[in-house]
């Protein structure tokens, strides 16, 4: 991961994150934020990207972490991070998940 000498102060990295944001929003179709993702990230960076995406479904079914590690090859540590996040994050991957349809409304 890029380190910057100095970090960039949270004014202007919320800037930044915004605009950034507000570039994927305005993405119509999967194949657009394909390309844009392509773009945006080294190979690496979206592998680790999609790392998390994948364990995600089997973490909301209640599988256990070894048994994901087993199946996906994903590290233990990555899908602890993950369910960290589900549990006490911003909720992105619970809405995300919610509407492909991994999760009822309820949860």
């Amino acid at each position: 991961m890029k380190h910057r000498p100095e970090p960039l102060p949270a004014r202007d990295a919320a800037s930044a994150i915004g605009a950034l944001t507000e570039a994927l929003a305005r993405l119509k179709s999967a194949g657009e934020i394909r390309a844009f993702l392509d773009d945006l990230c080294t190979p690496a960076e979206l592998e680790a990207m999609a790392d998390r995406w994948r364990v995600v479904p089997p973490l909301l079914q209640g599988i256990p972490y070894r048994e994901i590690h087993e199946r996906t090859k994903v590290s233990v540590t990555t899908v602890g991070r993950v369910a960290r996040c589900l549990e006490r994050g911003a909720g992105g991957y619970r809405l995300a998940a919610r509407r492909m349809g991994f999760v009822h409304t309820s949860t």
